[in-house]
């Protein structure tokens, strides 16, 4: 039974990459069929707000706190950076380059965040010792993956299946081949788009300290970015029979997006980071990379390229990098605190062990906090 109950997070954690590897493959199949990419974020974020507000509502109605006017503003312009200007950006590159270079680009968020956040100050970089060195190797991996995607096609591999699950109603489909131009250009902007969305991620943890009721602030995020994503999508659309959703992949595409990565997801990673931490789960988001590679050829027929699978193993080995260098730097930090506690009271050997406890407690929140800058892997849920 104990057995059973320590292999539940593997599992969920596998069962949440499997989720985003689904909406990966979904999406790019309603954009090859001519869904507009900007009224589908509009759908779909509509259909999360529905899910996700009656859950709001219901938890903890009488010790909610209320919301001020300066809160709501910086609410909305997380809103308009974060999801309305980078998801939108994100899925209009998905329809430009394919399914694996979406999930590939997933993996270079830590490192992005990290880069954002010495610019702005907020994290600390100890080139002398071993965790600040692989802090900046993941950063230099990340690049390396970044540009390996854009500048370089390389051999082809062949659809592993001919017949695809998500074919055209053309009985000839032609392949679509992207110009070199556009696929650079649209790769680079994928990189834009998780800017965005580290830059969310830096402003959420300050938004936090004033309002740290989580689903409240999720919810909220989720009506502000529908709405901001409507008036995005009649600009970009005006043609409102094309907003019509009929019985196809397209109405799917809505559906999982809403019910499954919004709902469904959200609920899993929550647990997932509650049982085991940020880190535990950071580290299984390369597995929807190599799911990715085998889906979308699998169900889209893509052309999966050499230097896409090259630049995906660089993003990955940039995150386990991040990573390494993340917890070496957390043991050193708390050995150091121990120490100088220790030394400083010049308590009893019953008492320094307390002290010890203590400390070990306050790491852990420092821990928690600074995960949302290099872990990340919890605020995904509004980005997808």
């Amino acid at each position: 039974m104990t057995m059973k109950a320590s292999m539940k997070p593997y599992c969920v954690a596998i069962i949440i990459q499997l989720i985003y590897t689904g909406m990966f493959v979904i999406s790019k199949a309603a954009f090859n069929h001519g869904m507009n990419t900007y009224v589908f974020i509009f759908y779909r974020q509509a259909v999360g707000s529905l899910i996700l507000l009656p859950t709001a509502l219901l938890q903890r109605k009488n010790a909610r706190p209320a919301m001020s006017l300066g809160v709501l503003v910086k609410l909305f312009f997380c809103a308009l950076i974060g999801i309305t200007v980078g998801v939108n950006l994100y899925h209009v590159s998905l329809k430009f380059t394919t399914a694996t270079v979406a999930s590939a680009a997933d993996s270079s968020l830590p490192a992005v965040t990290f880069f954002l956040a010495v610019l702005l100050r907020m994290e600390r970089v100890k080139l002398r010792s071993s965790s600040g060195i692989a802090k900046v190797a993941g950063v230099a991996l990340c690049l390396a993956g970044v540009f390996t995607i854009a500048l370089y096609t390389g051999p082809s591999v062949s659809p592993i299946n001919h017949h695809r699950a998500f074919a055209s109603q053309d009985p000839a489909p032609k392949p679509v081949v992207v110009p070199r131009g556009v696929w650079i250009k649209w790769t680079l902007l994928m990189v834009v788009a998780n800017m965005c969305w580290s830059l969310w991620i830096i402003c959420q943890a300050a938004v936090q300290k004033d309002y740290p009721d989580k689903m409240v602030v999720t919810v909220t995020q989720c009506l502000l970015s529908t709405a901001q994503s409507f008036v995005v999508a009649v600009v970009a659309e005006r043609d409102f029979s094309k907003w019509k959703l009929r019985f196809d992949i397209s109405l799917l595409a809505v559906l999982y997006s809403g019910v499954m990565v919004t709902g469904v997801s959200y609920y899993l990673q929550t647990w997932c980071l509650e049982m085991r931490g940020p880190m535990f789960f950071a580290t299984w988001t390369p597995l929807c990379f190599v799911f990715t590679i085998f889906c979308s050829s699998f169900f889209l027929g893509e052309i999966v390229h050499l230097g896409s699978i090259l630049g995906g193993i660089l993003l990955v080995a940039s995150l386990y990098t991040m990573l390494w260098g993340k917890s070496k730097e957390d043991k050193t930090d708390d050995a150091t605190d121990d120490i100088e506690k220790c030394g400083e009271d010049n308590k009893s050997a019953e008492s320094c062990p307390g002290e010890q406890q203590r400390q070990r407690t306050t790491a852990t929140a420092a821990e928690v906090k600074e995960s949302t800058l290099i872990g990340s892997a919890d605020l995904r849920v509004q980005e997808h």
